[in-house]
């Protein structure tokens, strides 16, 4: 089967995207349902960007200096965004920052830079499109000398990208489904011990990770992943995997008593942990932690100093800590982890004790050259869809 690599750049930017929209799906989630408050869910939304699709921003270009437009993923509370995330960066430098929620579609930042009609000033995407993007060379790199690289973990500071947060892929379980408390990748695929369905993602990323360790590779082992022996793994349990595409899909299949463990993203197995009352509980062992990431387009209008700026104010450990107790996602700012309140420490994916157990991320490895002019990226994507398809 031979794609083309635009569809697999698609999949990269359509694969963060999904994560992104999560995040707000689960912040909106908490508010209706009162777990959290509107300033919190205000606060959460603004680290995110996630914001209500403003007035299309179509041609408008903003002001050097004088404003600063963030694009991210659509959500609710413009007027909240503004005073508990934009008012700080406003107060501290002058600049404005206005908000555009329209998404920043990978495609769509490659197809401004290059038509030289850039109208974001910084974008809220993930490994792989940052990855896409600074080889396409549409994206800056990132000024360390503004930027703090020793307030990210140290292999989430890209060239072109510096994480703003992180995620997990985790193994997540119905302890009253189980007789035994599974804790590795290995007791995942034990079929006798651990009977009943399981779920896995429809994509590769965070699932390689943990068939090579299933396979008995160490975390330290995990990459270069061995894409022919990972895709084997599978298939041994592929008859009891049912597929997940979005993180609520993921969720409803514990819901509905259809799976009794899976490989999920671990903000849905702790919105589970809270809806069943403590019945699903997830290991952190032999996870795998990744990060969201802030870019900023070439030609960017406010400036790449100023959006740089944005991005140093942005690693402010309160503002994460405020992410994190709305939606728990992972703090990018190690500085960050002794501020989490002790009684959410253990739900929290860079607590160093938790840290320690998982695989990073390793968006670089899917860059690399496979053969036949692919990436691996490219080559695990067809050979994870094939064997799902049967």
């Amino acid at each position: 089967m031979s794609i083309k690599k635009t569809l697999y750049e698609k999949d990269l930017y359509d694969d963060e995207e999904l994560f992104q929209r999560d995040c707000a799906e689960i912040a909106k989630e908490r508010y209706l349902s009162g777990q959290i408050d509107r300033r919190t869910f205000a606060k959460a939304l603004a680290f995110l960007g996630a914001v209500p699709a403003f007035a299309t921003l179509g041609g408008r270009s903003a002001k050097a200096a004088e404003e600063l437009v963030v694009v991210n993923w659509g959500g609710p509370a413009v007027k909240a965004y503004e005073e508990a995330f934009g008012k700080p960066f406003e107060e501290a430098t002058g600049v404005k920052v206005v908000i555009d929620g329209t998404g920043p579609l990978g495609s769509k930042i490659r197809a401004m830079v290059e038509a030289k009609n850039v109208t974001w000033d910084v974008a809220d995407t993930g490994a792989g499109t940052t990855l896409v993007l600074g080889d396409a060379g549409v994206i800056e790199e990132i000024d360390y000398s503004i930027v703090d690289k020793s307030k990210v973990l140290e292999q989430f500071a890209f060239q072109h990208g510096v994480a703003n947060y992180m995620f997990s892929f985790v193994l997540a379980y119905n302890k009253k489904r189980l007789e035994k408390v599974p804790t590795s990748w290995a007791d995942f695929w034990n079929l006798k011990d651990f009977p009943g369905a399981r779920t896995m993602r429809k994509q590769p990323n965070g699932m390689m990770e943990a068939c090579m360790q299933a396979a008995g590779r160490s975390k330290d082992e995990v990459y270069p992943i061995d894409i022919d022996l990972a895709v084997s793994k599978y298939k041994e349990i592929a008859d009891e995997v049912i597929i997940w595409g979005s993180g609520s899909q993921s969720q409803q299949l514990f819901r509905e008593g259809e799976v009794v463990m899976g490989n999920i993203w671990h903000t849905r197995a702790n919105l589970l942990r809270r809806d069943m009352k403590g019945d699903v509980a997830w290991t952190w062992n032999q996870g795998c932690i990744a990060p969201g990431m802030w870019n900023v387009p070439i030609g960017n209008p406010a400036g790449k100093d100023t959006a740089m700026k944005f991005i140093a104010s942005a690693q402010d450990p309160k503002q994460q800590i405020t992410l994190f107790e709305a939606m728990g996602n992972g703090p990018a700012n190690p500085a960050a982890a002794s501020l989490v309140p002790e009684d959410m420490r253990a739900y929290d994916p860079g607590q160093p004790e938790n840290l320690a157990l998982q695989v990073p991320f390793n968006g670089l490895w899917y860059r690399e050259d496979y053969g036949n002019g692919k990436t691996n990226d490219q080559v695990s994507r067809e050979k994870w869809l094939e064997v799902q398809a049967g």
